[in-house]
């Protein structure tokens, strides 16, 4: 069994991104029922009202997506910035060196 730790709890900038990804999920889960809602509008005869409900909503997932992926970005190289280990760049002109080894040209 898994028990939780003090120090394994996640911090005000990791609650913020589960709040976001939580919020861009219910949105993205309200769509059909939006797009019921809109249609029922639609057939009562209040297009434009059903137009604006349904293309507001897919507004407001979209946009919470968007954000939460930006603030996921952003969080990730934040973490990785602080991990221990670092990704070396690589080196074109020796993998270039390498290349023309193995080929016996060089």
């Amino acid at each position: 069994m898994t028990s939780w730790h003090g120090d394994r709890t996640p911090g005000r900038p990791a609650r913020g991104l589960l709040a976001l990804l939580l919020l861009a999920l219910l949105l993205l889960a309200a769509a059909p029922t939006v797009l019921l809602a809109a249609v029922i509008m639609m057939t009562l005869g209040h297009v434009v009202g059903g137009l604006a409900l349904f293309g507001g909503s897919v507004l407001a997932a979209a946009m919470a997506v968007a954000i939460a992926g930006m603030t996921g970005r952003q969080h990730l190289r934040t973490l990785l910035s602080k991990a221990s280990f670092h990704v070396a760049q690589v080196d074109h002109r020796q993998y270039a060196e390498d290349i023309a080894e193995a080929d016996g040209s060089g």
